[in-house]
């Protein structure tokens, strides 16, 4: 059966979401569930959902990471052998093979840091990339990194490239997925210098590199693998979900001040309107995968509610059964360390 640790203190309205989302998943996918955090505060939360003879325990952790936590103090706090806070222990129990994936709500700089100082790296990999999938208009796409590394060098990007392509077909089923380098402009040629001095270590990968791809190639479903660094990734996450929570808003608000007929035309479009707000709602995927860690960690939203937990869980089982850390390592010996 496969087990996972969830932070049990990650999202902003700890424990409540986090359990409850734990008891809906052990429930549904039939996973064992071990939850970290303060045992006090989980326990009465996990017994009002009468959960039986659920695979679900506790493991207790005395402190957490907060929002608070930043620079020199977050890293000593994330590397420090015997740390006690929810997300040094679940990660711990990766390590130690007690557990098969490790999912949090929590901070994402703190998870990130914890990951990377008690896990390391996979062999190869330099630094780990944050890869959300985003929606496009043929399905979706990974996009890495939106946020892990503000700087990186042209190696990194093409280190990405293999995790993120890895990533997509042994867990978003995609075969041969399409690889491109997100840039400003389709030439080859076009981009700062680390896009041109990855371009040639992509072409030369054997992936399936298509060379440069802009930003409304990502949405329109050109690749579906894109590569970027943390720094603009993370501008084109956060735009990409206002923009879209505009869109949704003002369509709302047109329906509701549109007089009879809009709210009869709002009442008849309801059903397209709620498949795309789920198309558009990051609760369904869940959590991203931080690639290149030495172990499987998923990092969520903070205001993620229950079903959204839920769906992080299920990812992350999805990662575990279809043996991608294992496929990663090989795949960075097999391109990086032959």
């Amino acid at each position: 059966m496969t087990r996972i640790v969830l932070d049990a203190m990650g999202s902003d309205n700890y424990p409540t979401p986090d359990v409850v989302g734990a008891v809906l998943a052990a429930r549904e996918y039939g996973v064992e569930i071990i939850l970290v955090g303060d045992e006090a505060r989980i326990k009465p939360v996990l017994e009002a959902q009468q959960p039986g003879n659920l695979p679900i325990r506790v493991v207790h952790a005395p402190e957490m990471l907060t929002m608070e936590d930043k620079g020199m103090a977050l890293a000593l706090k994330a590397r420090r052998p015997n740390a006690r806070n929810s997300m040094a222990v679940g990660i711990d129990l990766v390590k130690n093979g007690e557990a098969d994936a490790f999912v949090t709500a929590g901070n994402t700089g703190a998870a990130m840091a914890t990951a990377y100082f008690r896990l390391g790296t996979i062999e190869g990999v330099d630094l780990p990339a944050l890869a959300p999938v985003f929606p496009t208009a043929t399905g979706s796409c990974v996009v890495l990194d939106i946020g892990a590394n503000p700087e990186v060098k042209p190696e990194n990007l093409y280190q990405f490239a293999i995790l993120g392509s890895i990533y997509a077909e042994k867990v978003r089923g995609v075969k041969n997925p399409k690889v491109g380098l997100i840039s400003n402009g389709e030439e080859e040629g076009k981009g700062n210098e680390n896009v041109k001095k990855a371009t040639p270590l992509l072409k030369n990968s054997g992936l399936n590199f298509i060379g440069n791809v802009e930003g409304k190639e990502v949405i329109g479903g050109k690749v579906d693998v894109a590569v970027i660094d943390g720094f603009a990734g993370n501008i084109m996450l956060k735009t990409a979900e206002a923009v879209a929570k505009l869109i949704v808003d003002k369509i709302r608000e047109a329906i509701k001040t549109g007089g009879p007929l809009a709210m009869l035309g709002g009442m008849l479009v309801k059903p397209a309107l709620g498949k795309i707000k789920k198309l558009l709602d990051p609760s369904e995927e869940g959590a991203a995968p931080l690639l290149g860690v030495n172990g499987l960690v998923f990092i969520g939203h903070g205001r993620s509610d229950e079903i959204a937990i839920k769906n992080a869980i299920r990812v992350a089982k999805q990662a575990v059964e279809a043996g991608v850390l294992q496929s990663m390592r090989d795949g960075i010996r097999e391109r990086l360390l032959h």
